[in-house]
C-alpha cells in the first residue's frame, strides 16, 4: 500500500477519534439533565440509543491507536514495550481518578474508583499486549472466548442481566465496596466496573484488527469490502444474541460489543469513502483537529464544567445561570442541546489553537 493511501487512512480513523470526542462532550454536558432529547440519552436498562454508541466508538479507536503505536516501536525489547504499556495505563487510570476528586473539596472515603479513563486504562492494558504479540489467528479466537466466557460468567448472578443481581454489581462491591462506586441508578452499581472490562478488550480489539486491514490490505477496496461485511456480520449476530444475551451498554454485554463493533466498522468505512468528496474536506480537517489531543481535550471538559458548577452566580452556578440565560430565547430542550453545542465549541477553539501552535499532549 502506497504511503499516501495510508495516510488517508489514518485522516479517517482521526476524524472519527475527533467527532467520537465531540460527541462524547455533546452528551456529557447538556444545559439541563431535565430537557435532554432522547437519542441524547442512554437507554435506561436493556437496549442501545444513539448516545450508547458513542463510549464503544472510542475505544474502537483506542485500539486503532494502537495499531500505529506498535509499528512506532517494533525496535524496542519486549520488555519495554510491555513496560510502556503499564506506564501509560497506570497513568490514565490516576488522571480517571483524580477528576473522579476534583474539585478535591471531598475526602476519599466517597471517592468513585471506576471511570470512563479507569476503563480505557485497563482495556488498553489488557488489549495491548494481545495485539501486539498474539498472532492473528489466537487474537480472533481470544476475542470470541472473552465474549463467551463473559456470558458464562454473568450466569453465576442471582439475576444475570438485571441490576440488582448481576455479578458484574456484586464483584465491583466486593473489590472497591459501595462507598467507592457510581450511585447514578439509585444505588451503587458501575457501567465502567471491573468485570465488565473483560468484553470492553474486545472493542479495542476490534478497532486494532480494521486498522491493520486497512493499512496493511494489498486492495483498498478489497479491504473496505471486508470491513464492510464484517460490520454487517457483526451487527446481526448482536441482535441475533439480543434474546439471550440482552443488549446492555451498562453490563457491556457480548451482544453489545458485537451490535457496536459492527456499527464502528461501517462508520469507520463510511468516513473513508467519503474522503475523496471536496465538500467534506473542510468538516474533516475540523475534526481531525479535534482528535489530535484527545485525552487533554476530554479532560479539559470535565474540569472545566466541573468548575463552572462551582463558581457562583446569583442563587445558582455559572452553569445554571449560562443555560438559563438561553432558556429565556429557546424552549428548555433546545437551549440545553444549544448549551452542549457551545461547550463543544470552545474545546474545538482550544483544539484549533493547540494544532496552530503545534501543540500535540501524549502520555
Amino acid at each position: 500500500m502506497s504511503e499516501t493511501s495510508a495516510h488517508r487512512r489514518f485522516l479517517a480513523l482521526d476524524v472519527m477519534r475527533g467527532l467520537t470526542l465531540a460527541l462524547m462532550i455533546l452528551v456529557n454536558t447538556p444545559g439541563s439533565w431535565n430537557a435532554v432529547y432522547a437519542p441524547l440519552l442512554h437507554a435506561d436498562w436493556h437496549g442501545a440509543t444513539p448516545t450508547d454508541y458513542i463510549f464503544p466508538f472510542f475505544l474502537f479507536i483506542v485500539g486503532s491507536a494502537l495499531f500505529f503505536s506498535s509499528r512506532s516501536r517494533t525496535a524496542q525489547p519486549v520488555s519495554a514495550r510491555l513496560l510502556n504499556i503499564v506506564r501509560r495505563s497506570a497513568l490514565i487510570f490516576l488522571i480517571g481518578v483524580l477528576l473522579n476528586a476534583f474539585p478535591f473539596t471531598e475526602g476519599v472515603a466517597t471517592l468513585r474508583i471506576p471511570g470512563v479513563l479507569q476503563r480505557i486504562a485497563l482495556a488498553y492494558l489488557l488489549a495491548a499486549p494481545i495485539a501486539l504479540f498474539v498472532p492473528g489467528l489466537w487474537r480472533g479466537g481470544i476475542m470470541a472466548v472473552l465474549l463467551l466466557g463473559y456470558w458464562a460468567i454473568l450466569q453465576l448472578g442471582e439475576d444475570p442481566y438485571s441490576l440488582q443481581g448481576s455479578v458484574v454489581r456484586q464483584f465491583d462491591l466486593w473489590v472497591f465496596g459501595a462507598e467507592h462506586i457510581w450511585q447514578g441508578k439509585g444505588l451503587a452499581f458501575d457501567p465502567e466496573g471491573l468485570l465488565s472490562t473483560l468484553p470492553s478488550v474486545v472493542t479495542a480489539l476490534l478497532g486494532f484488527e480494521a486498522t491493520r486491514i486497512l493499512v496493511l490490505g494489498a486492495s483498498r477496496w478489497r479491504s473496505l469490502g471486508l470491513l464492510a461485511l464484517g460490520g454487517v456480520v457483526l451487527v446481526l449476530l448482536g441482535l441475533v444474541w439480543h434474546p439471550w444475551f440482552p443488549i446492555n451498554k451498562y453490563l457491556w454485554t457480548s451482544s453489545f460489543v458485537l451490535l457496536t463493533g459492527g456499527a464502528a466498522l461501517l462508520v469507520l468505512v463510511a468516513l473513508v469513502l467519503l474522503e475523496s468528496w471536496p465538500a467534506v474536506k473542510p468538516v474533516y480537517r475540523g475534526f481531525a483537529m479535534l482528535g489530535k489531543n484527545p485525552l487533554f481535550i476530554y479532560v479539559l471538559s470535565i474540569v472545566l464544567a466541573k468548575t463552572l458548577y462551582l463558581i457562583p452566580v446569583g442563587e445558582g452556578s455559572a452553569y445554571q445561570w449560562l443555560y438559563a440565560s438561553l432558556a429565556q430565547w429557546f424552549s428548555p430542550t433546545n437551549a440545553s442541546l444549544l448549551f452542549a453545542l457551545l461547550f463543544v465549541a470552545v474545546h474545538w477553539l482550544v483544539a484549533w489553537w493547540l494544532e496552530r501552535k503545534r501543540i500535540v499532549i501524549s502520555i
